[in-house]
């Protein structure tokens, strides 16, 4: 009994086995595949029918998760004579069918404006009872180097030592930098120590023959950009005269600013002089004279006139010249009112005696007296 059993499965297996292998997949292209950034790429697949495989045709392309804990994500689909592409949002527009109609042995897709997230690996599974195969790709999508950046750090002078750097911001490592110079003999110069992988140069004790144009090139599998740069190594520069003219320029600071200075002081004491003077009280001016009645001024004027009649031309002459005040006048005096303040003594010009007999006035012999008033 338990012969025959076995026998039955055994013939059992190797119908199935039969049957299944009437499905095969005859693709044979390269299972790893790089491409950049932007490009399109096609993942091949084809495949062959037996008649033995008489169930319907379902073709499923999917990305496998790297993590075995993440489920498959199924990308496109071919089931029941009809394509179904959205099923994986980051590929929806992105994803197509190689052949219009995958029945005929052609399950290839292509895939458009690859992006670095479009990385890993792909399989396709084709299914038509009881046969069942599948095959698996790999992606590798690279971003091509951005255009670098070319500069020198440190001074470019003779007998220094200067760095010539290359950078580019963008692009999948690993990255290379390669430096050439493209002027003159296109000869780097013998002191030169290239880091491909860091892009710089050092150029030690640098000469005025280095000068000259270089280039950078950036590079990875999938591309690779450039730059230029102009190297001019220049003379050192005259440290005696810097310092000279350094020297020349304080003292020139220094010096103004004493002008400034001196001006500024000279100013302010002319200022305080000025204020000085106009606050100070003059003890030699004399005091204004007291203002008298329009009447007393002209009986006085009266008086004169007659005096000046009984005058001789002597007399005249010594009159005028006699002082009319012995003294300072008092402050009382200067407090009185005008109506009460003497009158000072009118002066007489001094008039000839001819111009006098002209004018009709008679000579008067008038003693001489002293201060008290008596006759001498």
């Amino acid at each position: 009994m338990e012969p025959t059993i076995a026998r039955s499965y055994g013939a059992l297996f190797i119908i199935l086995a039969g049957v299944a292998s009437g499905l095969e997949i005859t693709s044979t292209g390269p299972t790893f595949i790089e491409k950049a950034s932007g490009q399109s790429v096609m993942l091949d697949c084809h495949f062959t029918l037996a008649p033995e495989d008489s169930g319907p045709l379902d073709i499923e392309w999917s990305l496998l998760a790297s993590d075995n804990q993440k489920e498959d994500k199924v990308m496109i689909l071919f089931s029941g004579d009809r394509v179904y592409e959205d099923y994986y949002p980051p590929m929806k527009g992105r994803a197509h069918f190689n052949s219009a109609d995958p029945k005929n042995g052609d399950a290839s897709i292509n895939l458009t404006g690859l992006k670095s997230s479009d990385s890993g690996t792909y399989q396709c599974k084709v299914k038509k009872a009881p046969g069942i195969r599948s095959r698996k790709m790999a992606l590798n999508v690279m971003v091509k180097p951005s255009k670098p950046r070319c500069y020198a750090e440190g001074p470019t002078e003779q007998g220094k030592d200067t760095v010539l750097r290359c950078i580019s911001n963008e692009g999948t490592n690993p990255l290379r930098y390669n430096w050439e110079k493209t002027s003159d003999t296109k000869l780097l110069p013998a002191s030169a120590v290239l880091d491909p992988v860091a892009g710089t140069m050092n150029v030690r004790n640098a000469s005025a023959i280095y000068s000259g144009t270089y280039r950078c090139t950036a590079s990875n599998r999938v591309g690779s950009e450039e730059c230029i740069l102009q190297l001019n190594i220049t003379p050192p520069p005259n440290t005696a005269g810097i310092i000279a003219g350094a020297i020349i320029a304080v003292l020139l600071i220094l010096i103004i600013i004493a002008i400034i200075l001196f001006c500024c002081c000279r100013a302010r004491h002319r200022k305080k002089y000025e204020k000085e003077i106009c606050n100070e009280i003059r003890e030699d001016v004399p005091p204004p004279k007291s203002r008298v009645s329009t009447a007393r001024s002209f009986t006085s004027v009266g008086s004169q006139r007659s005096s000046l009649g009984s005058m001789s031309p002597s007399n005249l002459h010594e009159y005028a010249l006699k002082p009319q005040y012995d003294k300072i006048p008092s402050s009382e005096e200067y407090d009185r009112p005008p109506s009460h303040a003497p009158l000072p003594p009118p002066t007489a010009p001094k008039m000839a005696g001819p111009n006098l007999s002209r004018m009709g006035a008679i000579p008067v012999m008038i003693p001489a007296q002293n201060r008290d008033g008596s006759i001498v």
